[in-house]
Formats: structure tokens, sequence, C-alpha cells
């Protein structure tokens, strides 16, 4: 398999460096469980119980059916056109939109797995045409969560132009400098080790547009494990979206209204299955974001040719236009809670140079042009900020076209 690694100019670096903290996709905050400050307060928590009460009424919406995961998880089939995103103020009373034109060149992408499917669906039970699948959103997520406000979203922090001390590590490949309409790739799934609540790890693919200050917009999708948001060590499908840089707008899954769903198969936030295991069998799913050309709206389909929904385009700023980054790759926190680096994994857990079979890759790495064309990156650049600890190696080849092993195992002997 021939391999080649990019060169990155240190302008280069250090501008990526600085947008891996525009991009951090949870927050990294410390608990703090000192005794003498948990006086019992009957009011206060009557207060929260009331908010996470009215919240959970909001998010939870009426279900015509309820299937049981095999992981704990309920997954209420809610009729398509009450689900989140119609309390959008503009989106109140219609309904999803027809189906999309799909990219040009598109080949169906063989998956290492015979069929990748979710916990939830493994007895066979899928939620009725017509509705769409829900994870049910619980008392104990909202208990879990560093703040109870901003459940679901991710918390802006002050923007710092050095990425070594904001907890989030990063092995990403990269194109920039063009207008980019769609991006795909086809992500193998593990099951990291996550070292606590607070930290989590994900591979993602990121469509970005905006001045990288208040006014960022992404539409990120992929697999993460995150013990705070789902409260297990499950890989689980996920996607996010934001318009002002995490401030205001946007949030995982259906947990806002915003994305609007139109398949009854898939559940986002719901686990995934089968995993990839070291020296075993390797399990991949395939992902594509892109922009409806005739309406504007950026569709995701997972799998192949399985439409999941769409981002109305008026969500967006600069992704009413087009986006002018798109990034492939892992991250993860590290809060340092023992003063030293986590031992929280990336991918596989292991290092790029394992190969196949024992680190994570991304493979068929492809954009979408003004044209509605899929089309191969011709300047893919890698970068990992933290090479001891996670690391990553891009090559291309017949068979994979773009593709990079990344991951790593976090604190080592080089990582301390």
């Amino acid at each position: 398999m021939a391999s080649s690694c990019c060169k990155i100019s240190p302008i280069i670096s250090i501008f990526v460096f600085f947008l891996f903290f525009i991009f951090s996709v949870c927050p990294v905050e410390s608990v703090n469980f000192n005794a003498s400050n948990q006086n019992f307060q009957p009011r206060k928590e009557s207060l929260k119980m009331k908010i996470i009460s009215d919240r959970l009424m909001k998010i939870n919406k009426p279900s015509i059916k309820t299937i049981q995961s095999p992981d704990g998880d309920l997954i209420d089939c809610v009729l398509s056109h009450q689900q989140p995103a119609f309390d959008h103020p503009q989106l109140k009373g219609q309904k999803p939109m027809d189906l999309p034109e799909r990219p040009k060149g598109q080949i169906p992408t063989s998956s290492m797995s015979e069929e990748n499917v979710q916990l939830w669906s493994i007895t066979g039970e899928f939620c009725p045409e017509g509705t769409i699948p829900i994870r049910r959103t619980t008392e104990q997520d909202f208990l879990r969560a560093s703040s109870i406000r901003r459940f679901g979203r991710k918390i802006r922090r002050p923007i710092r132009r050095d990425s070594s001390s904001n907890g989030h590590e990063h092995a990403v490949g990269y194109v920039s400098g063009d207008q980019y309409y769609g991006a795909k790739a086809s992500i193998n799934v593990w099951a990291p080790r996550v070292a606590n609540r607070y930290e989590f790890s994900l591979s993602q693919l990121w469509v970005i547009a905006g001045s990288f200050g208040d006014d960022l917009n992404t539409i990120e999708a992929g697999w993460q494990v995150s013990p705070e948001l789902y409260g297990d060590n499950y890989p689980r499908f996920f996607t996010y979206w934001t318009s002002d840089a995490y401030q205001a707008t946007g949030c995982y899954n259906l947990l806002c209204s915003g994305f609007v769903q139109t398949n009854n198969r898939i559940a986002i936030g719901a686990a995934i299955s089968p995993i990839s295991s070291y020296n075993g069998g390797q399990f991949d799913i395939s992902l594509l974001v892109w922009k409806d050309p005739k309406h504007g709206n950026w569709w995701l389909e997972f799998g192949n040719g399985v439409l999941v929904g769409y981002w109305p385009s008026f969500l967006f700023t600069h992704l009413r236009n087009h986006a002018g980054m798109v990034q492939f790759g892992g991250e993860i926190v590290n809060n340092r809670a023992t003063n030293s680096h986590t031992s929280t994994q990336m991918g596989s857990g292991h290092f790029a140079g394992e190969g196949f079979g024992k680190a994570s890759y991304f493979r068929n790495l492809q954009v979408v042009d003004w044209d509605n064309s899929l089309i191969p990156l011709s300047n893919l650049k890698v970068l990992a900020d933290h090479p001891n600890c996670y690391n990553i190696q891009g090559g291309i080849n017949r068979v994979w076209g773009n593709y990079f092993y990344y991951g790593g195992p976090g604190r080592n002997s080089r990582c301390p």
C-alpha cells in the first residue's frame, strides 16, 4: 500500500492549531466535589428538577411505538412532522423535504462488514413508515451533564491561539483553500477506552465555513464514545451543527430544533454494531454530507445510499453558500484528572504505524465540487498536535484512494 506523508509549513500548523480550539467538541470542565459546598438546598434542588422536567417534555415527543434496545436505550417512534426540528419557527407546520439530487460520480462503497447496524435494531424491529426513531433522553442524562443549561450543546470557551492547554487533542487530515459542497469518507468503528466521564473520544468529518471567530459554521458527523452524554462506552453515531461558533445555535443529534430526519431505520445517538477488533474483523461506516443544489439544504447519508435527513440552509450564514474547509479525523479530551496525560484512547488505541487491522483508518476521502460531483482530494494535509500520544500517517492507492491511519493510546512513556 503506497504511503505518503505531507509536509506542512509552520504557518499552516499554527493556523490549524488555532482552528482545533474552535472545533472543540465538548467542554473540559472539572467538577468540584468539595463537601463544604454541598449543603442540602431543597429549594434549589426542586428548581433544578423542574428545569430538567420541562426540558424533557420539550425534547421527548409523543411516540406511537417504543423499542427497547439491548444496551438499555429506549427508541421512540415519533411521527415525522412532530420531531424536534419542527419546533423551529421557520419549520413550524412544515413536513420533510422531498429527496435531493445525489452527487454525481457516486460509486457504492463496499463496506468492510456485510452490514452495519445499530444495536436497537438487531431484533429486526423498526419504526413504522411515517415515523422516525429518536433515542429517548432521560433525567439521568441531564444529571450526568456538566451543565444542565447547556445540555446537548457544546460549551463556548474563550478563544485562545494556544491549543496546547485547552484539553482537546487531534489527529486529522484536511483540505482548504477552495469551495466545497460536501465531503465523504469511510471510517472504521472502534470502542476506545475513555478514562473518565468528562472525557470523550470521537472520529468524524467536519464541513466548515466562516472566519473561525464568532461566525464559525460547522456541520459534523461521525461516531463518538462519550460517557457524559450517553452514560456508557458504546461507539454511537452522532451529528452536530452550529452557525455561531457553538455560542447559542446548534446541538448534538436531535436535542434541539434544526436537523430534519427523514429515515425510519437510523437512530442518531444510538450505538453502532458490530465494531472492529484488534487483529480481527474490521467494520466501517460510510458518511456523506452534501449540499442539495436545488434547495441548498445540507443532506446526510449513512452507509450505502441511506438518507438520514438534512440541515435546512437557513440555519447557517456562510454555509448557505459553501464550505471553505473540510476536515477528517480523531479527537479526544484530556482533562488531566490525575495530573498526567489521559489514558483515553483515540481510534483503536494504537498508533498509525501498526496499519490495517490494528490502527484506525479513514479511506476513500472525497469532496463534492461546485457541479455536485464527488471528486478525490488533491491536496490532503495531515497533522497531529500531540504525535507522541496520537499520530497520523496519510497515503493514496488505487483501492482506498486518499486515506490515512491515525490514533494512539494516550499516556505512554513518550506521552507522560
